[in-house]
């Protein structure tokens, strides 16, 4: 599958849109279009290259990260997919609007389809495996293309860093432990999609990530 990346305005999301190429099936994950120009781009994408919107997945239900939800239901009727252990995010999400100062009106999130650790997300012919790794929210996850060698990681694992744990529901230990045991054992070569910032790989990030190689002693694994 492919990976179309749309580095947006709020916080810096990164909004992707993953293709099966061969059926022209899609997923949109984490919508985070905050303007009339952001959402366009995406449906013209979408419309030029002749897509169906088959999934929507949130890896996690930060405003940053589902502010978009509504309108790409509408837009493509599809459904929320995302861990249930994030619905109280959803239901507070005009809160965590206000809490940053957003003067937009956002209508709460609903998880239509929870996904489960282990659970296979059908995009077409190709395939996202479900990765649960609490700490950054409860119900985050990353989702992992086993045959294309790409993980798309939320607010887990970045360039260099690791997710904020302060935020309500957040666990800093779970997320260590999440990211040694579940991500750090992928193949070196597997490409980091992260929720903000570049891409990178599971071999640098355990060759030159600080946090990591202080935190998780790296010469162990």
């Amino acid at each position: 599958m492919k990976v179309a990346k749309f580095g947006l305005s709020l916080f810096g999301i990164n909004t992707y849109v993953v293709v099966d190429p061969e059926t022209r099936d899609c997923a949109i994950i984490d919508p985070g279009m905050i303007n009339e120009e952001e959402r366009n781009a995406v449906v013209r994408f979408v419309e030029k290259n002749n897509l169906k919107v088959t999934h929507l997945i949130n890896t996690h239900l930060h405003i940053d990260h589902a502010i978009g939800n509504a309108f790409v239901k509408k837009q493509f009727g599809v459904e929320t997919e995302a861990h249930p252990d994030d619905a109280f995010l959803g239901n507070r999400i005009s809160e965590q609007a206000r809490e940053f100062g957003l003067p937009e009106a956002v209508e709460p999130v609903g998880i239509d389809k929870p996904l489960k650790d282990g659970e296979i997300i059908h995009i077409g012919d190709g395939e996202l495996e479900v990765i649960h790794v609490p700490g950054h929210s409860p119900g985050g996850i990353a989702l992992y293309d086993r045959k294309d060698g790409f993980l798309i990681a939320g607010d887990i694992l970045f360039q260099g860093s690791v997710g904020r744990a302060d935020l309500p529901g957040g666990d800093m230990n779970a997320l260590v432990s999440g990211i040694k045991s579940k991500l750090l054992t992928l193949p070196e070569n597997t490409t980091v999609f992260p929720g903000h910032g570049p891409a990178t790989t599971i071999g640098d990030e355990k060759a030159y990530n600080p946090y990591l190689r202080e935190c998780l002693n790296l010469n162990q694994i």
